[in-house]
């Protein structure tokens, strides 16, 4: 289009520059008189004017042409990514301004494209490779540093976990503890700087993966002995106290260390590898660096194993419940009965709840299980209801659904779907659980309870129970651990902390319930003391529904020695 332009006005200036051109020849070869001959010869310089004219124009059309063409060439090119070739001489030449408007498009592209690299591959607090640029660089040093025959070449992978990290965003803030991160990640890499590595080694790759989690790998490393080295460096780095705006900070570190090729040669077999290690780490009392080992490999393919067999149990429906009577322990009759969940594993036959629900907490898998335990509840109270059976069915809520508020409207809205009385479904929670639980959980409990569910604390004395909160959460039991109970019968100052214990309890307006009895003198004890319920083996196992609806027959299942 431009140069259709260009070529119009072309014409048109030589087409007036030859009418100029004839005009004048005509005036000064007429001598006062035009004929045909005048005309002639002043058509010839016109003539002549135009098509020089239009010869210069078309050579300065033709190189802006071809200048206009280089550079929507050279765009094109950009367009696919060629941001860095210099622009066509030509275009500067011809067409100066566009020239510039091009370097000047370009330098800022090539600005905005580093920005938003840096900004997708490292993190903004730290200046670390992010986990996307961790993970791709490393697979990149692992490729590019291959095994040699005989095992060797290797590499190091350390994960580390600060280990007071939460503390001090939760009580000092975030921009605290973005102030911190910073300067673990600059600690991190003088360690990393400090570590002399082979000529032509590339060097430690340092990363934040997410929150308070660091990783380093060495490409070159493989002596178990120099990694020790390292984490105990790592350690020593991150124990040393941090100023905070003025504040003295301790927080530590946790480290687990996988090596290549003893303990995985990709990346993903080393990252499992350095996380179990690190995990073991902070079980064995935090600030250790801890490699991975055979014990630790057998305990993943251990709990990959459990994880495996809890899917098949949902789908083979290989869960139970069983039921441990509640007896009142003035008048020994049966008050509640405690849900307690049962796996009929094929190959172990019937498994208790502490063999499986950690691993069914860490994978999530607790939701499913707990959906299965809501419906199952619902239908049980339900159909206690039909039969006249009038005691509580008591059902514990995991951390994992207590974090959920719709885990307490699913069960509201089971129990409403069976038709289950309200007032037959009592819930426990946890004494530590109670006192974190979000007020969106607190209302849908209250919900619950407006229905007629009884809601009870579950192992008290446990936890670090703030009183004030405990008044105000809707509850109308409290269950004493059975480390309160347990030296009861043989220890003079046990029994008092029990006793003070119900009475604080009975001071919230709430019922007392023992749990854990084994003897008939720790019942009787509770009983003089004024603890209102009693539960354990002394008073009955857990049974299943026909045991426990044919046990329950009788008024009395408890005879007190008072």
């Amino acid at each position: 289009m431009d140069e259709v332009s260009l070529k119009s006005r072309a014409i048109v200036f030589a087409m007036c520059a030859g009418a100029v051109a004839f005009i004048l020849a005509l005036v000064a070869t007429s001598g006062g008189g035009v004929d045909i001959t005048n005309v002639s010869r002043a058509l010839i310089p016109a003539v002549v004017c135009a098509a020089m004219c239009w010869a210069s124009a078309e050579r300065s059309i033709s190189a802006t042409a071809a200048a206009i063409d280089a550079a929507i060439a050279r765009l094109t090119r950009a367009a696919h990514g060629d941001l860095s070739s210099e622009i066509p001489a030509e275009i500067a030449d011809n067409v100066p301004q566009l020239a510039t408007a091009m370097h000047s498009l370009f330098h800022q592209l090539n600005a905005n494209l580093d920005s938003v690299h840096r900004l997708a591959m490292f993190n903004s607090v730290t200046g670390l490779a992010n986990r996307t640029n961790f993970r791709r660089s490393c697979e990149r040093m692992l490729v590019e540093a291959p095994l040699s025959p005989g095992g060797r070449g290797g590499g190091a992978l350390f994960f580390i976990d600060l280990d007071r990290f939460k503390a001090v965003n939760d009580t000092m803030g975030h921009a605290c503890g973005d102030m911190l991160l910073g300067m673990v990640g600059n600690r991190l890499r003088a360690v990393a700087d400090g570590v002399t590595v082979l000529p032509g080694s590339p060097p430690p790759l340092i990363g934040r993966l997410a929150g308070d989690e660091f990783t380093m790998f060495f490409s070159a490393l493989s002596d178990p002995a120099e990694a020790a080295r390292i984490g105990r460096a790592i350690l020593f780095a991150l124990a040393e106290p941090f100023d905070l705006s003025g504040t003295e900070v301790t927080i530590g570190a946790s480290i687990g260390i996988a090596l290549r090729p003893q303990h995985g040669e990709s990346l993903t077999d080393l990252m499992r590898a350095a996380d179990a290690a690190m995990y073991y780490a902070k079980a064995s009392g935090r600030g250790r660096a801890e490699h991975f080992s055979e014990q630790l490999a057998a305990q993943i393919a251990e709990r990959a194993a459990l994880e495996s067999d809890l899917r098949e149990a949902l789908d083979r429906d290989e869960f139970t419940l069983v039921f441990q009577p509640q007896v009142g322990s003035e008048d020994g009759r049966i008050v509640a009965a405690e849900a307690l969940l049962r796996w009929r594993h094929p190959r172990d036959g019937m498994r208790l709840p502490g063999s499986f629900l950690g691993r069914a907490e860490e994978t999530g898998l607790i939701v499913e299980i707990g959906e299965w335990v809501v419906h199952t509840v619902a239908e049980t109270i339900a159909r206690w209801g039909r039969m006249g059976i009038e005691q509580r069915l008591a059902v514990n809520v995991s951390p994992r659904q207590l974090d959920h508020a719709t885990f307490f409207r699913r069960l509201r809205e089971a129990m409403r779907a069976a038709n289950a009385p309200a007032h037959l479904l009592e819930l426990e929670i946890s004494e530590t659980l109670a006192m974190h639980c979000s007020s969106e959980v607190l209302d849908a409990i209250a919900l619950l309870r407006a229905d007629g569910a009884t809601i009870a604390i579950d192992d008290f004395g446990t936890g670090y129970s703030n009183l004030a909160r405990l008044r105000s959460l809707p509850i109308d039991r409290i269950k004493l651990d059975r480390s309160l109970i347990e030296h009861i019968a043989d220890d003079a100052d046990a029994r008092s902390i029990a006793h003070a214990v119900i009475g604080l309890i009975h001071g919230l307006g709430c019922e007392a319930v023992g749990e854990g009895i084994e003897s008939q003198a720790q019942a009787e004890i509770l009983r003089i003391i004024g603890c209102d319920v009693i539960q354990g083996y002394a008073v009955a196992s857990p049974m299943d529904e026909d045991a426990f609806i044919s046990w329950s027959q009788g008024e009395v299942r408890w005879a007190s020695a008072g």
